[in-house]
């Protein structure tokens, strides 16, 4: 069925913000003392559609299991597996087909992961919500609000739609997971000017969808529903295509120009042996038998093990990968932008320190005087957080502990955060309270910036006291004094006033403390001289504290060679104060973009900015985005951390992002490719340490098995030139094939990390796989391992021993059991890893030699392998044959290292 489109009446506005609340009710023709009536209600219904986030158009399984075997390399894995059996190979078909299907469920389950994201979004969304229609309060599933509801909310409600507020009594909205700011926001109710609105957390007129009432009431006009809120612009932003990873990326580049190099050396060796004079069929067979055997078609499983071992050991750690590719993603990772909130903070106000008559304090500190005890008094009764109730098992109450734990408390965070710096003093708000009850108060409201509370004093004492709480370029003007024991102090208000200033450009949230005796409770109509001759008490900072363990993260990530980059919406003085915590930016006073920033600068200002700015602000989701591909833009692998709704768009556009299991949503779980089950930042490093020794291990593998390869290749193809017969049959080739590429290859996942690994900057994103001299060393050592075996072949022949091609092939697979030993380190030499340090790799060369020399000295096995038993002469000359293959890999590292202590020594003169 087709609807009407929008109309102006009741479509959804993204300028609410800056309309008057009740002519926006006009525009929306509704009442908003009675609501919309049912029938209206229904119409707009059908109109709009549900208040849910809708999912994108998703294929059936059929078609993503299609797209599976679209990879080139999977199909050239299907024609060696049929080539396989059609010569008669059916172990080798076995094999390939068993490394095809892994691959393919790897990359079914992938394709599932936006759908996942558009889930958990839904989750989000409020089940229900409290409206107003035809005069009646009525509770309704969420998704049927449609633009002109009147929504009434209260503390602990989840906002369901994008909401202009009509009418608020205190309210307080956390916006931690839209926006990332960690301070709850005060809401108001007035017309917005536009150039103080480009954040969405700047909108305080607006209460948006997925985010939480935490104090207060509310009545809201309903904006905007659906994917028309801004919680549904995050959920589009989400609908791109994934990323593929550098390790996909290399191996699709790999299998293409492997197979394009197969496919003509086939040709040409069958070519040259037809002119030669050798039978068409042996010719045909031994070439299709190297085609198979230069497939590598161990590497995808090597892969598929080496990143679940990797998964494996990163669960140990408390890192849970959501996808296998992304694990060797981590060690490519040049950038890591991680949002400030809950991520390298701790996600709770802390009270930093309390400055009064020029005397510093720090929870933990003993008190200097009786100001500061007078301060934190003011802090603890001038205040609404309350303890949590706790229950026993069997429901019944049971009296709080004395321990000051934020989760102990709950209520607005700052106001938690002076509880418990006042408990760091000694001082209990449950025992103060008794005490000191509080008879009056005057809320804290946008427009004075300050809260009042009245409380009869204690301890016998006659009257009243109130103690006042805000900013200080609201309270301070109203101070004529000091407080102190004795009597009014003179106070120098400029000076505490610039005091203030320095530590909010210092990203600390500074409040003002002050009190006033009465003799009677005031009338508090006559708010302006109620809250007027006050006396300071002090001035307290509050800071969203970083993670302990961040700083020393975020240090060995640079020494890595990995650039930390910040990207919040909080605000810029508070992001760079952070980071210049942690260490992310060296200075106190670096270079901070904020979203107005970005939103003046192209995409090209942008890209020539991001090398230099390492701290963004006030940013929204789709700014995120673009931070993340200037970065990718200039050539940067991003790594992207987060635990909030913004946050998701990001982590799924960035190379590999990564969640926080614990405190996060799961929203940024599902976007994620890591997760980190114990929201800690220096997860992440033991992940990059991981990735990279995966990534090492994998190079290894290739390295080792196109070595192989490439000894073979040569050994058939330059025998021909040399004038010697054909020194291989078919099945020596897929036997050496079969033995050397399977276990020892696999065994290569257990090989230990090297030494420095996370000393040494990240690879360029754009390396190729056999860059640092690895092709070189391919050719090289391939054609070393053809040159003794047409060696030693030549010298059989001449000699006249008849079991010159079992000799052959000894060498063949000797050799490259020496190779495998050799390579296990680009620069250590073996005998300082030692033997026992990589057991599988050593127990697969042992059974790979008992299997060699079974097809050797086994009687039944000689004619299927076509082998005759060789005398102890010949076994050593072909095993001295394949130690010169050790030493010469020996050799190279020895080179390898010279050339680097020679590079360090010209980096680092002596003085």
């Amino acid at each position: 069925m087709t609807t009407d489109p929008l109309t102006p009446a009741n479509a959804p506005r993204a300028d609410a913000h800056l309309r008057d609340a009740h002519e926006l009710a006009q525009a929306y023709q509704v009442n908003p003392a009675t609501g919309l009536q049912d029938e209206e209600a229904t119409q707009r219904a059908l109109q709009h559609g549900a208040n849910e986030l809708q999912d994108h158009a998703r294929r059936g399984p059929l078609a993503l299991l299609a797209d599976q075997f679209k990879d080139f390399m999977v199909l050239v894995l299907l024609g060696a597996a049929v080539i396989s059996g059609v010569i008669g190979d059916l172990t080798d078909t076995l094999v390939i087909l068993v490394i095809v299907v892994l691959n393919t469920i790897i990359g079914f389950v992938q394709a599932w992961r936006a759908d996942q994201a558009m889930a958990a979004l839904r989750q989000l969304s409020a089940a229900h919500a409290t409206v107003l229609r035809g005069g009646e309060v009525q509770v309704v599933p969420a998704s049927v609000l449609v633009p002109g509801d009147i929504v009434l909310l209260e503390a602990g409600n989840q906002i369901p739609a994008d909401l202009r507020l009509i009418e608020i009594a205190q309210l307080q909205v956390d916006e931690s997971a839209l926006t990332g700011e960690s301070v709850t926001v005060a809401k108001q109710t007035d017309t917005l000017a536009a150039q103080d609105t480009s954040a969405l957390g700047d909108r305080v007129n607006m209460a948006f969808k997925g985010t939480t009432a935490t104090h207060g009431r509310a009545r809201g006009l309903v904006v905007a529903t659906g994917m028309h809120t801004e919680l549904g612009k995050v959920a589009r932003l989400l609908g791109g295509e994934d990323r593929s990873t550098p390790l996909q990326l290399r191996l699709a580049a790999f299998g293409k120009r492997l197979a394009l190099g197969v496919i003509a050396i086939c040709i040409v060796i069958f070519a040259v042996g037809v002119l030669r004079g050798e039978s068409p069929l042996l010719m045909a067979l031994t070439a299709i038998s190297l085609a198979v055997a230069a497939i590598p078609e161990a590497l995808p499983a090597v892969v598929t093990v080496l990143l679940a071992l990797g998964a494996r050991r990163m669960v140990a750690v408390k890192a849970l990968v959501r996808r296998l590719p992304s694990v060797e993603t981590l060690g490519s990772v040049t950038t890591i932008c991680s949002d400030k909130t809950g991520t390298l903070t701790q996600n709770h106000m802390h009270a930093e320190l309390l400055l009064a008559q020029g005397q510093r304090w720090a929870p933990g500190d003993p008190l200097p005087g009786p100001v500061h005890a007078e301060a934190l008094r003011a802090a603890a009764l001038c205040n609404d957080a309350a303890r949590h109730a706790r229950s026993d098992d069997d429901g019944a109450s049971i009296s709080p502990s004395p321990c000051a734990n934020p989760t102990d408390w709950q209520g607005d965070p700052t106001e938690t955060a002076l509880v418990l710096a006042a408990h760091a003093g000694g001082l209990d708000k449950a025992q103060l309270d008794a005490t000191t009850p509080r008879v009056q108060e005057q809320p804290f409201d946008s427009d004075r910036k300050r809260m009042t509370t009245f409380h009869r004093c204690g301890n016998g004492g006659s009257g009243f006291v109130a103690y006042t709480k805000g900013a200080p370029e609201s309270v301070l003007p109203r101070c004529t004094a000091q407080w102190t024991p004795e009597g009014g102090q003179p106070l120098d208000t400029a000076a505490v006033l610039a005091t203030a200033n320095q530590l909010a450009a210092q990203g600390l949230r500074v409040l003002a403390l002050a009190r006033r005796n009465h003799a009677r409770l005031p009338d508090t109509n006559a708010l302006d001289d109620v809250e007027s001759q006050l006396e300071l008490l002090g001035l307290i900072a509050l800071i969203d504290p970083p993670r302990p363990e961040a700083q020393a993260a975020v240090r060995n990530c640079m020494s890595a060679g990995i650039t930390p980059v910040m990207i919040t919406g909080d605000h810029p003085a508070t992001a760079r104060a952070i980071a210049h915590r942690l260490g992310i930016v060296a200075h106190a006073d670096a270079p901070v973009l904020t979203g107005a920033d970005l939103a003046q600068l192209d995409d090209a200002a942008l890209r020539a900015r991001v090398e230099q700015v390492h701290v963004y602000a006030r940013v929204d989701p789709a700014q995120k985005i673009r931070i993340v591909e200037a970065l990718q833009a200039q050539g940067h692998f991003v790594a992207m951390t987060g635990d909030g709704v913004n946050d998701a768009p990001a982590l799924k556009r960035a190379d590999i992002g990564v969640s926080m299991g614990k405190g996060g949503t799961d929203v940024a779980r599902e976007a994620s490719s890591l997760v980190l089950l114990d929201d800690n930042f220096a997860t992440i490093v033991a992940a990059v340490k991981e990735g990279r020794r995966i990534y090492d291990n994998i190079r290894k593998f290739v390295r080792y098995a196109m070595t192989g390869n490439s000894g073979e290749i040569w050994t058939i193809f330059l025998a021909p030139l040399l004038l010697l017969p054909i020194p291989l049959l078919p099945i020596h080739i897929l036997w050496v094939n079969l033995v050397t590429d399977g276990l020892p290859g696999l065994a290569l996942a257990a090989e230990p990390a090297e030494r420095g690994i996370m000393q040494r900057p990240p690879r360029p994103p754009n390396e190729s796989l056999f860059a640092q001299g690895m092709w070189q060393h391919i050719l090289g050592m391939g054609l070393l391992i053809a040159g003794l075996c047409l060696a030693v072949q030549a010298w059989a022949l001449h000699t006249g021993h008849a079991h010159w091609q079992t000799m052959v092939f000894t060498v063949l697979t000797l050799a490259q059991m020496a190779h495998v030993m050799a390579i296990r380190s680009e620069s250590e030499p073996l005998w300082r890893l030692g033997l026992a340090s990589n057991r599988p790799l050593l127990g697969a060369v042992l059974l790979t030699f008992a299997l060699q020399m079974a097809t050797i000295y086994v009687p039944f096995l000689n004619p299927i392998f076509r082998t005759e038993p060789l005398s102890l002469g010949e076994l050593g000359i072909c095993v001295a044959a394949a130690l010169v293959v050790y030493c010469v890999v020996e050799l190279e590292k020895a080179c390898r290292r010279k050339r680097r202590a020679s590079g360090s020594a010209i980096d680092d003169p002596a003085p």
